[in-house]
């Protein structure tokens, strides 16, 4: 048996006339069960409906559609029941027709489908509005239990790392655990841009993410700052205009963007 896909397309179909829905395909189903049996009674259960469910759904189709599709056969030597018209026999062999286009259509639509998981996941993720200039993607590879803060490590689609540090209870409704698809937040007022130069600083933030700076947008107070990592990813930051001045930052420099891990929000796609 082969493996279901873990995605597909799946749809049904609904009659319409005079405006009004005739029906979906219980009510066609029923159609059908009526010709085959001449019973209102077996055609029901054939359907899983009561007689009086099978009884309003008659009526109502009768209503809706030009001509009568079932009738009542009148009483003789071998008893009254129910049966089609010829109204009632060419809709379901229409109904057949066109459901069996249907499904034709759904097994082409479901065999285009190739890569279309991962890329609705990434739809999913450029939809999504928060006010945090950061966005990245990523998997986790590591969860360290506290016993009221976890430690998550997320390693972004380019290589480099980060850590958040959430509530164990975050990450238990979030269902974090190694491999698992996230998303990480980081305002751009919580970055802190340093200088790849020099010394190496020892710093308490747990986040330092290397790269050389790609833009830089002076504000009337503050400037953003745009540093591109190795990996293909980008950090925001906004730091005053006088610390760009003091640091001298400019296009093209290396530095490196460090953040707490605490200034990291995690989320998982819906």
């Amino acid at each position: 048996m082969p493996a279901k896909k873990a995605l597909s397309v799946s749809g049904s179909l609904q009659l319409e006339a005079r405006g009004g829905k005739l029906g979906s395909q219980r009510w066609i189903e029923l159609l059908a069960a009526i010709g085959e049996t001449h019973s209102i009674t077996h055609a029901a259960k054939a359907v899983g409906l009561s007689y009086k469910a099978a009884w309003d759904a008659v009526e109502s189709m009768n209503n809706l559609s030009d001509r009568p599709l079932v009738q009542r056969a009148a009483g003789g030597k071998g008893g009254g029941g129910t049966m089609l018209t010829p109204r009632g026999e060419q809709l379901v062999q229409t109904y057949g027709a066109v459901a069996e286009e249907h499904q034709r259509f759904l097994d082409r639509v479901n065999g285009l489908l190739g890569n279309a998981e991962a890329d609705l996941r990434m739809l999913r993720r450029f939809t999504m509005l928060t006010s945090a200039r950061n966005h990245f993607s990523g998997k986790v590879v590591h969860v360290k239990t506290g016993a009221i803060n976890d430690e998550v490590e997320l390693e972004l689609s380019g290589g480099d790392r980060l850590v958040a540090i959430v509530t164990h209870d975050s990450v238990e409704s979030l269902g974090l655990k190694k491999g698992v698809e996230a998303l990480a937040l980081v305002k751009a007022s919580w970055v802190i841009v340093a200088l790849d130069e020099g010394p190496a600083m020892k710093l308490s933030a747990r986040n330092r993410l290397r790269g050389s700076i790609t833009k830089l947008t002076p504000g009337a107070v503050n400037s953003e700052v745009v540093i591109g990592l190795k990996g293909g990813n980008s950090v925001v930051a906004t730091i005053t205009n006088a610390s760009v001045e003091e640091l001298g930052l400019a296009e093209g420099k290396p530095a490196s963007a460090i953040f707490k891990a605490s200034s990291v929000i995690l989320g998982v796609a819906g």
